[in-house]
């Protein structure tokens, strides 16, 4: 599925520490069937969303440059639309992975 959004190009616009370029990524998920019936196995409801990349043969989860004029969840929201045109909310910040 391709996204309508353009991607944002140049990389003079991202941010960087120590000549690192920082990224922003999350990790696409739904719960399958009827979320208020607490019977039913989680484990086996939740699908989860990867995408393939150019260059690649492995799935990844969808990530990118995180830019000046944007928080690191807005920096996620807009690489899950721009790669696998998905939108969401987010639940939740997992960690910085270095």
């Amino acid at each position: 599925m391709s996204s309508h959004l353009l991607a944002r190009q140049g990389r003079h616009l991202q941010r960087y520490d120590n000549q690192l370029r920082l990224v922003a990524g999350c990790i696409p998920y739904k719960i399958n069937g009827n979320s208020s019936n607490q019977s039913g196995d989680l484990m086996n409801r939740v699908e989860v969303l990867m995408i393939s990349s150019p260059g690649r043969h492995d799935l990844i989860f969808p990530k990118g440059g995180w830019e000046k004029d944007e928080t690191a969840c807005e920096a996620a929201c807009r690489e899950a639309l721009e790669e696998a045109g998905v939108r969401g909310i987010i639940k939740r910040v997992l960690d910085v992975i270095s």
